[in-house]
């Protein structure tokens, strides 16, 4: 019973980890024209969350002693909390401010919750990966899908949805709040070791998570500006941003189904590529009234994608400690890698005045992503021999 309490635990902090940042793809028409902003600067208002998404991971290796990962999502949820609520504050400082406090929040949930994982569902991980990833592609989805009619519904501006995402993160933290308090009596765990920093599959790992997440992150911040270019309504194009985000969650959930016929990974690397190019090229090009179709391609391969990545951090890590190790390391690196996609699509859009170039772009940048996936996808773990026993990869 205290097994699957603790999953629905990392249920409740996932539904919170993506909101803070999918919810502006639909609201940014309006957040750029209320606030003066430039394509430059609205797509650095989806980037500066994503360069701190990993910044807890890159300041672990200096502790000398890793925090526990209870009092940390904990910790996490209650400066999420306050980011919110700063974020819709009316000036830019305090919009850029905001996004900046919500990066940093969700960095520690993100390095977290995938060593709790590895340390208390050690023989379930890829089952345990797909329930967390389909809680934030959940959260994703509905945060998005509904954002512009909560609005329309109570006739405010796009200020009141963002701040209602406060609402589920407060309820996060105080449901974690009495394991965090048992956590707290516990000696913590020694802090890192350089191993993962020295080995070339956990690089390999970090890469595959950064241009996943690049790719994720592309989507969440300018699908909706893309569908609505090509003709969809405000409304509409919110609805589609929600659809990507829900299959996404159907996608993670076939990792671990069509994992267990397979012998490593790496045919889950080729599809996410796949499904990646054809779903978003049958956005950018195919007639708008296909694009329900190639929505649900899209979707479902970036929810194989991300569950995959997640779930290279406890298949490819020996035990929970390198498993905090290489979330630090996968998630803190993959995220500047993931934080430069809306950034550069934003400025390849300003200057060419269209879609084609960005749309060319991504998908050179999805075929890229094999490159790291097919090398993390094969049945290793870091400092094992090539063929570790079966143990290591459940």
């Amino acid at each position: 019973m205290r097994r699957y309490a603790g999953i629905v635990l990392i249920v409740l902090v996932a539904l919170n980890l993506r909101p803070a940042i999918v919810a502006v793809g639909p609201l940014l028409s309006q957040i750029q024209g209320d606030l003066h902003l430039s394509g430059a600067a609205a797509g650095a208002l989806t980037t500066l969350p994503l360069v701190f998404f990993g910044s807890f991971g890159l300041v672990l290796p200096l502790l000398r002693r890793s925090p526990r990962g209870e009092p940390l999502l904990v910790g996490s949820m209650l400066l999420l909390v306050v980011a919110l609520l700063v974020r819709v504050l009316p000036s830019q400082l305090a919009l850029f401010g905001g996004a900046l406090l919500a990066g940093i929040a969700i960095s520690v949930g993100n390095i977290a919750v995938p060593a709790i994982i590895k340390r208390d569902h050690p023989q379930k991980i890829l089952a345990v990966t797909a329930v967390y990833t389909i809680a934030v592609t959940c959260g994703a989805a509905v945060s998005s899908a509904i954002a512009v009619p909560i609005e329309h519904a109570a006739g405010s501006t796009w200020r009141l949805p963002l701040a209602l995402l406060a609402i589920p993160a407060a309820l996060a933290a105080v449901a974690w709040l009495p394991r965090a308090r048992t956590a707290v009596a516990a000696v913590p765990p020694a802090a890192g070791s350089p191993q993962v920093w020295r080995s070339g599959l956990a690089w390999q790992v970090t890469a595959f998570m950064g241009i996943q997440s690049l790719t994720a992150y592309v989507v969440s911040g300018w699908l909706p500006t893309l569908c609505q270019d090509r003709g969809l309504s405000e409304t509409a194009a919110g609805y589609a941003l929600g659809v990507t985000s829900l299959l996404q969650a159907v996608g993670a959930l076939a990792v671990p189904v069509i994992e267990r016929r397979l012998r490593d990974q790496r045919p889950l690397v080729a599809l996410t590529a796949v499904l990646g190019v054809i779903g978003f090229a049958g956005i950018a090009w195919a007639p708008i009234g296909s694009v329900w179709l190639w929505i649900i391609v899209l979707g479902l391969g970036q929810g194989i994608g991300f569950a995959t990545a997640l779930s290279f951090i406890g298949l490819r890590a020996p035990d929970a400690h390198v498993a905090a190790q290489l979330s630090g390391m996968a998630q803190g690196i993959g995220y500047v890698i993931a934080a430069l996609g809306p950034l550069a699509i934003g400025a390849l859009h300003d200057a060419t005045h269209g879609w084609s170039v960005p749309s060319s772009v991504m998908l050179v940048v999805f075929v890229a992503l094999v490159v790291p996936g097919l090398g993390a996808g094969r049945t290793r773990t870091i400092g094992a021999e090539p063929e570790p026993v079966l143990v290591s990869r459940r």
